[in-house]
């Protein structure tokens, strides 16, 4: 039975996110295909407020030589990828990140880096702007919830990051915690996750040249909602798994306890790979829709890539290992 939060509000249990997330998700879409045209009416009012919020700032990169970094896909349009989101933070409905993040503030901002490393550091987000060149990358988005986005980032490799604070050999895993500040985030509190929401990576996969560290996209600063100043982006795996808003970074031996795999680690594993053989407990993950194609909600589903279609750049890290187990 769930208990009113001290705003009043009625928050859903872990057990209960899901669902009420994906039934949230298709009343939308019916609200928005009634009105003739889907994701029009809501992105439109969401990119306006995001100009309002101080992002749409120009941030200038250069095309990524990353193999793989630049998907063909068609990219999604920018007014859906900024007003489709899950950002739990400010609510569980995809439009409440675009309605409520207005509220957060990003600069000052910093990032902590520390645990096995010999050289721990607090950057401020002006330094890490200016660590690496800028690239654009062009990556698919894939959410556990069956939805999926083609997205172009700006940002920088997370190896570049982590090299410059020199892991010790205890690295085994990176943890990333995000920002859990009430007062600017109306939904930490709620008892949708244990907050901070924290997220981790293998020291191979954070390594790898695909794992993102984001600071814009579609040539732009990141809006609120979608994880401003910075974020991390893992294409292979679901959109979970790319934590938002962060503001430090651990360096651990052992395998961090992710805030989804404490609210449910029966359904939303450590590994998380896009794998269309492995079913999510209550449903297949074999299809999937992406947002912004033709016919909207009645559009036909695709296959779903193994490793979100990046098999080729990133199977290698998972040699030998069950992912039916390891999921």
């Amino acid at each position: 039975m769930r208990q009113p939060s001290d705003h009043g509000f009625n928050h859903p249990i872990p057990s209960e996110i899901t669902p009420r997330a994906a039934y949230e998700g298709r009343r939308q879409w019916l609200r928005q295909v009634a009105a003739g045209a889907l994701g029009t009416g809501l992105a439109s009012w969401a990119a306006r407020d995001a100009r309002a919020q101080g992002a749409g700032a120009a941030l200038p990169s250069v095309k990524s030589q990353v193999p793989g970094a630049m998907v063909m896909d068609k990219p999604t349009s920018r007014q859906d990828a900024t007003s489709y989101n899950n950002f739990y933070e400010f609510g569980t409905d995809k439009s409440d990140p675009a309605r409520n993040a207005h509220t957060l503030k990003t600069r000052p901002w910093t990032v902590t880096i520390e645990g096995e490393v010999k050289k721990p550091r607090t950057f401020g987000i002006d330094e890490l702007l200016k660590l690496s060149a800028m690239e654009e990358r062009i990556y698919r988005l894939r959410c556990v919830e069956g939805w999926s986005m083609v997205v172009p980032w700006v940002g920088y490799s997370l190896a570049n990051l982590i090299r410059q604070v020199e892991p010790t050999g205890n690295a085994k895993y990176v943890e990333f915690h995000t920002l859990a500040d009430p007062k600017t985030m109306p939904f930490v509190g709620s008892r949708v996750l244990d907050w901070p929401y924290v997220e981790g990576l293998r020291m191979d996969e954070a390594m790898h040249p695909l794992s993102l560290l984001a600071f814009g996209m579609y040539g732009e600063v990141l809006p609120n909602q979608n994880g401003a100043p910075v974020r991390l982006v893992v294409p292979w795996k679901y959109g979970f798994k790319s934590a938002k808003s962060i503001v430090k970074i651990r360096l651990v031996e052992q395998q961090p306890r992710t805030a989804w795999v404490k609210a449910a680690a029966q359904e939303y594993g450590f590994y998380s790979n896009v794998n269309p053989k492995v079913d999510h407990p209550r449903w297949s993950q074999a299809t999937e829709r992406r947002i912004g194609d033709d016919g909207g909600l009645f559009a036909k589903k695709r296959p779903t890539l193994m490793f979100n279609g990046y098999e080729s750049q990133v199977g290698s890290l998972y040699a030998g290992l069950d992912l039916s187990k390891n999921f």
